[in-house]
């Protein structure tokens, strides 16, 4: 077997010919979805499949014969093991596909004419071998039909080749396509674990209906859904071993040996560093071009993490200073031809990394300078401690294997059983999702702050008054001070506290600091770095000084209004999800006080009847009085017992469940942290007042419960009434007019109109607001128009 022994095709020669191949059999040629998926259920588009989920579930039906696409896809489940022969992040996925309109027999003769025939691949026959389902006899007298010989074809059970929706639905065998890559490689046969069998295209045929009962008739119309991954054929064609030495990965990886000065091939962590930063290099500069900008969650997670990665490994390599935008430069070059987005957001995807790079930049300089200081400090060839290599990675972000590469290079060792256990540490106090953004704010008060305090402790769930804390830090004008005089507006930090922090929704609480001598008066409790709440507000009385201790009163009432509507958003979540199905996923709340908003994904309009189904929903359980139930448990345990967590969040090994009664299988049961109603009887009433989209696949509802509720229904029934009174009045003077005309009177109705108003009228207006003083309540800025509310926001507070 000779290395040379079919022709070289570069990567575009490979995508532009499979295209047009597919297009000349009738096939439909669609450009590639955007990376950020219309399906609601995807962070990502991750698959060729994605954008033909319509026409796949039958939902939509197409004109052609088939489909074929060169799809952008982009998965990071498995980051860790980037770098090796593999796995990417970004990828081009080459497909066809058919939905009823060609069948299995037609697949596999297209496919082995694309990869045989010498007008195409013209890969060498004696080194294809087919896998197919272990029961698919049809599929193994189709390969053979086209020449395949039976001992190139092997049988592979249902983990390797059967595809199922799920454990009932749209189902069907898979036949994958191998190539022999030679003796050189580890492996016996396809299927193996060794790379001498390499796997590059998967031809799925969805032809049967699982049932409940395990049967599986046949679908109404068979289904074709293959997938070959550009790189692998590249790397194929290019009579190569591994996916980055395919032509377009091969040049990345040279732009990382030009800036670093190194060799690759000499060195295999080198190497690594060097396909990392070619891989997520290119998936960055395609994930700005979809319009994903850096954030602390989902996409934008996401997208910040492989930046970091492709810095940092940028950093083990050598290179100094910013360089990611002369690889942004290099994918454009290569890339922009056939995804002119990268030519039109140049500009864009330069701005994002360079920001992002001096961020992070500094983030490791600073933790190289540190991590220096101490190695000076420590004796020659001693451990460093895992403590100082943690307080390196929760400080500044400073990656764990940077710290063992400089210490290794110093002659030290890392305590990492130390780090391990300061790592669990942290998880368990719940402060993963403030060290999301450490790496990026290490100049920030409150990022210092985390590195010196401990996480303030939250003692408030079943108290508003906590006494006994003791003040640990002060802000005042973003600065950390010792002392605050009055009148100062600051931020106190304590060590414990009633007061929850905004976070995840839910407004902030309000409220006073109260000492002998000094008080504060708390506008808002925000969650800061490293789980630390500050107390914002001014200084009323005395001075506040880093030491004392306070009691911390929360605003009783406001407190109650808002754990009413957060424990309402649990219900309107379960409620929506049962209604509308199970697609239905949060996708930002606000929990104040006077209203809630719940944004959620959504195809279309909620209707009005789908809206009063929710209503009445969540209204039953309010009725039912059952108990608000939280326990704290491992997260492992938390999903078994089906809490609902929110999509693209992060959680800790330890988290709070919150379930809707006792039962085993209670309405609603959800992964937080926040504050809730005892029992659902104490929201009263709960009532939608609007519901709108906010982008696509997105929906907004508006609701109001308890309070807000009554002032939401007082105010509907006084324009009500106000109404019905008007047009009483002008009934009554059209009587009148006709009256005066005929006695020749010349009268003023417009007078006796505005008396016989404000005589009717205002006595009912003057009883609301008498009823609204006396709950202690106000309501502003309140307009209902329609059928659902669409006015200014909903705000309820106390008279002062």
């Amino acid at each position: 077997m000779t290395t040379f022994d079919y022709k070289t095709m570069t990567t575009a020669e490979i995508r532009e010919d499979f295209l047009r191949f597919f297009e000349s059999k009738g096939c439909k040629l669609y450009p590639s979805s955007s990376l950020v998926p219309d399906d609601p259920s995807l962070l990502l588009a991750n698959a060729g499949m994605n954008q033909f989920k319509e026409y796949y579930q039958g939902t939509k039906t197409m004109r052609a014969i088939g489909a074929t696409s060169c799809q952008k896809c982009l998965r990071t489940n498995d980051i860790d093991n980037i770098g090796d022969a593999r796995h990417l992040s970004f990828f081009e996925m080459l497909g066809n596909f058919s939905f009823g309109g060609y069948s299995k027999a037609d697949a596999i003769e297209w496919a082995y004419d694309f990869i045989a025939s010498p007008d195409h691949l013209g890969l060498p026959a004696d080194r294809l071998y087919m896998t197919v389902f272990e029961d698919d006899d049809e599929a193994i007298e189709l390969w053979h039909a086209q020449g395949v010989p039976y001992d190139h074809i092997s049988r592979l059970g249902a983990e390797d080749n059967f595809w199922a929706a799920g454990p009932t639905g749209p189902c069907g065998p898979c036949s994958e396509i191998y190539f022999d890559q030679g003796l050189e490689f580890d492996g016996e046969r396809p299927g193996d674990d060794g790379d001498r069998y390499l796997e590059f295209w998967n031809l799925v045929f969805t032809q049967y209906d699982r049932q409940e009962d395990g049967s599986m008739p046949d679908l109404p119309h068979r289904n074709v859904d293959t997938g070959m991954g550009l790189e692998r054929i590249a790397a194929i064609m290019q009579h190569e071993g591994s996916n980055y030495e395919g032509d377009i990965l091969r040049t990345l990886i040279g732009v990382g040996e030009r800036l670093a000065g190194v060799t690759y091939h000499e060195s295999h962590v080198t190497d690594r560093s060097l396909r990392i930063v070619a891989d997520h290099s290119r998936a960055v500069a395609f994930m700005i071009g979809a319009g994903i900008l850096p954030s602390n969650e989902g996409r934008g997670y996401v997208l910040r993490r492989l930046l970091r990665r492709a810095i940092y490994h940028g950093r083990l390599m050598g290179i100094e200073g910013a360089f990611l935008t002369t690889y942004s430069h290099e994918v454009t070059s290569i890339l922009g031809g056939v995804y002119p987005e990268l030519v039109d957001q140049q500009a864009l995807i330069d701005g994002i990394i360079s920001a992002e790079e001096e961020r992070f930049g500094a983030t490791l300089d600073a933790g190289e300078a540190s991590l220096a200081a101490e190695l000076d400090r420590i004796g020659e060839g001693e451990v460093l401690s895992g403590e100082v290599a943690f307080k390196l990675h929760d400080t500044y972000g400073f990656p764990i294997d940077l710290t063992r590469e400089i210490a290794g290079g110093a002659g030290h060792d890392v305590d990492m059983a130390a780090f391990d256990r300061e790592m669990e540490a942290q998880k368990s106090r719940g402060r993963a999702q403030a060290n999301r953004d450490a790496w990026g704010t290490h100049n920030n008060v409150w990022v210092a702050l985390s590195d010196e305090l401990a996480a303030t402790e939250f003692d408030g769930y079943d108290s508003d008054a906590l006494a006994g804390c003791r003040v640990v830090a002060i802000v005042r004008d973003e600065k950390s001070v010792n002392r605050a005089e009055k009148g100062d507006e600051v931020s106190v930090v304590l060590d414990r506290t009633s007061f929850y922090g905004e976070m995840g929704g839910q407004v902030g609480d309000t409220g006073l600091l109260v000492a002998d001598a000094a008080g504060v008066r708390v506008n808002e409790a925000r969650h800061h770095e490293g789980g630390l709440v500050s107390h914002d507000g001014t200084v009323e009385q005395g001075a506040v000084v880093v030491g004392m201790t306070f009691e911390a009163r929360v605003d009783h009432g406001r407190r109650e209004l808002i754990r009413r509507n957060h424990t309402a958003t649990h219900l309107l979540d379960a409620a929506l999800k049962q209604v509308l199905g199970d697609h239905v996923n949060q996708a930002g709340s606000l929990v104040a006080p006077d209203r809630l908003r719940f944004d959620f994904t959504h195809f279309e309009a909620v209707t009005p009847d789908e809206l009063e189904r929710v209503e009445g929903l969540v209204n039953a359980e309010i009725f039912a009085a059952e108990p608000v139930v939280t326990k704290v448990m491992g997260i492992e345990e938390a999903k078994a017992s089906g809490a609902v967590a929110l999509f693209g969040e992060k959680y800790g090994d330890v988290v709070r469940v919150v379930s809707t009664g006792s039962s085993d299988t209670p309405y609603s049961r959800e992964l937080c942290g926040g504050t809730h109603a005892r029992n659902t009887a104490e929201l009263g009433f709960f009532k939608i007042v609007s519901e709108s989209s906010v982008g696509s696949n997105a929906r907004r509802i508006e609701a109001v419960t308890s309070a807000g509720a009554v002032e939401y229904v007082d105010e509907r029934l006084a324009e009500v009434a106000e109404g019905r009174h008007r047009a009483q009045v002008s009934s009554g003077r059209a009587r009148r007019a006709r009256r005066q005309a005929s006695a020749g009177a010349a009268r003023h109705p417009e007078k006796a109109r505005g008396g016989h108003h404000r005589l009717l009228v205002r006595p009912g207006r003057q009883r609301l607001r008498d009823r609204r003083a006396a709950r202690g309540l106000s309501l502003r800025g309140f307009t209902p128009r329609g059928p659902f509310w669409q006015g200014p926001a909903l705000r309820v507070g106390r008279h002062s």
